[in-house]
């Protein structure tokens, strides 16, 4: 463990979203690799027409999951982050037309205001005045969001594997996406461009993704475990939810990356709360990309992982924990 202080333009969104996350995972193997059979506590949250489901898990100081996608839900961070909850309350939610918060909703309603308004109210539902915020990829964007608009809401943040927070970091990104994939990005594109792949079916999506994520990982083990995991995930969702998942996170880069000055570095010297930056030495995202926002938040730490890559919780879970925790237990 060390510490630090062109492609057409749909296409290139469509890789970018699809970096910030992996698919949801089946419920079973979540619970049945709960820590030490902890008990976790499911609801739903009602915010105007939608309603979002909730998992809630452990106790002590509460930590409010973001996950990533932004087009996945939260069962994806399941069984690793669980682990966790042997010290901490980790809250969990699906956000707004994703997963099991998808019913009732259409991809049009969705924005960066509704899902930042969406944590806000699972923070109320939960009564908490305070809270440490813990995201991922896509979540850990939407986590600066929210922390530059409710500064007194979050006690502590949690970057994991971030995703950039500026148009340039994006382009950088584009980059040397293209160059580490070579030919495998051509084969890529044309998936993409078929009718299958279009209408979302299952089989041909999970081809598509596993070229994506050829260099975003380690080691060959941990890849070919979150393959497998994608394939059921795709499964799972079937043709209509992986259509709508799209198109929301189609309504998303409106308001983030579709804008030519998308640029959160320069806001980020506003952000009050302790914050913790983690990424590794084999996330596909340049390094740059965690040393320019822990180098714009006034009070932050970067840890570099060693061997780990985009999935930090599940490549590299020991340690994620003892980062997570000497952080915490110091402020």
């Amino acid at each position: 463990m060390t510490y630090v202080a062109g492609m057409d333009a749909k296409l290139a969104m469509a890789i970018v979203w699809a970096c910030l996350a992996m698919p949801v995972v089946a419920q079973a193997e979540s619970v049945a690799a709960e820590p030490r059979q902890i008990p976790a506590r499911e609801g739903r949250i009602r915010v105007g027409s939608a309603e979002l489901y909730s998992r809630d898990i452990g106790t002590g100081r509460a930590v409010l999951v973001l996950h990533g996608g932004p087009d996945f839900d939260h069962l994806y961070l399941l069984p690793e982050l669980d682990r966790l909850a042997d010290a901490y309350h980790l809250i969990y939610y699906d956000q707004r037309g994703r997963g099991q918060s998808a019913s009732g909703v259409l991809p049009a309603d969705v924005t960066l205001a509704s899902d930042l308004d969406d944590v806000d109210a699972v923070r109320k539902h939960f009564h908490l005045d305070s809270m440490i915020l813990l995201g991922h990829s896509w979540g850990t964007v939407l986590a600066l969001e929210y922390a530059l608009r409710h500064p007194e809401h979050v006690s502590q943040l949690i970057l994991m594997n971030p995703a950039p927070a500026s148009t340039g970091d994006l382009k950088q990104f584009r980059e040397v996406y293209i160059q580490e994939l070579g030919l495998d990005y051509e084969q890529q594109r044309q998936i993409m461009a078929t009718p299958e792949y279009r209408a979302g079916d299952p089989e041909t999506v999970a081809m598509r993704y596993r070229l994506h994520f050829k260099p975003a990982l380690a080691r060959t083990g941990d890849y070919e475990k979150l393959m497998e995991r994608m394939k059921a995930a795709f499964i799972r969702q079937g043709k209509d939810g992986i259509v709508k998942a799209r198109a929301v996170e189609d309504q998303l880069m409106l308001d983030t990356w579709g804008k030519a000055d998308y640029d959160l570095l320069p806001k980020l010297n506003a952000v009050q709360a302790r914050t913790l930056v983690i990424s590794g030495d084999h996330d596909f995202f340049p390094e740059t990309v965690a040393e320019h926002i822990a180098r714009a938040v006034p009070h932050s730490d970067l840890v570099m992982l060693t061997g780990c890559g985009h999935f930090a919780y599940l490549e590299c879970p020991a340690e994620v924990r003892k980062t997570i925790d000497r952080f915490l237990d110091s402020h």
